[in-house]
């Protein structure tokens, strides 16, 4: 995790999921911090991968997670980092039209009962809990083609993550997703086009 100096907009948790030290995720992850850090943000950046993240949700995690309290000491900086938050960020690739399950894992654990949301005593509708969450941008790469991601299969991540994960735990926050598809063969020409649109979001944030 790397901090940058000083705060004009409020803390900023940027998290990078990919493998491959080279990969555009990579690129584009490096872009978002340039742009922060550019403007003074006061920046917290977790890469899952070269922190050796662990995504598995172990078994006393899931007996405790509709007990009181809920085991969150392994990852007091993950959590902490998250419920300070006023600013997400995330960058990561579209795999199977689904999160890496490093990705997976990470919500899976951090976004914890106690922690990103409480249990309604009467079964219904879990209780927001990441009050400070003012902005989310997920910044992603896919394979695929626009129209089979958004009319074959719904933009499944978008909405996973504007309603079941932001829209309930974060209700006061605005979403914003951005995907660039054809990933895998797309232009210098394409990349810089998408950067820009990257720029124009994150520069709405700032307003």
């Amino acid at each position: 995790m790397t901090n940058t100096a000083g705060n004009p907009e409020g803390r900023v948790l940027v998290v990078s999921c990919h493998p491959l030290t080279d990969s555009l995720c990579k690129d584009l992850c490096d872009h978002v911090l340039l742009r922060f850090d550019e403007r003074g943000a006061d920046v917290v950046h977790l890469d899952l991968y070269a922190t050796g993240f662990d995504p598995v949700l172990s078994a006393v995690e899931r007996m405790h997670y509709h007990k009181k309290p809920y085991p969150t000491d392994a990852l007091k900086r993950e959590t902490d980092d998250l419920v300070s938050a006023e600013t997400l960020v995330l960058v990561f690739p579209v795999w199977w039209f689904g999160f890496p399950a490093m990705l997976k894992g990470w919500f899976d654990r951090v976004w914890a009962p106690g922690v990103a949301y409480d249990h309604a005593d009467n079964a219904g509708p879990i209780k927001p809990r990441l009050t400070k969450l003012r902005h989310c941008v997920a910044v992603a790469t896919m394979g695929s083609p626009w129209w089979i991601d958004r009319i074959v299969m719904l933009r499944p991540v978008r909405r996973v993550l504007a309603h079941a994960l932001v829209g309930a735990c974060a209700r006061q926050c605005r979403f914003r997703m951005l995907t660039l598809y054809r990933a895998d063969s797309a232009s210098g020409k394409n990349v810089d086009r998408f950067k820009r649109r990257i720029d124009i979001v994150l520069r709405l944030i700032q307003q």
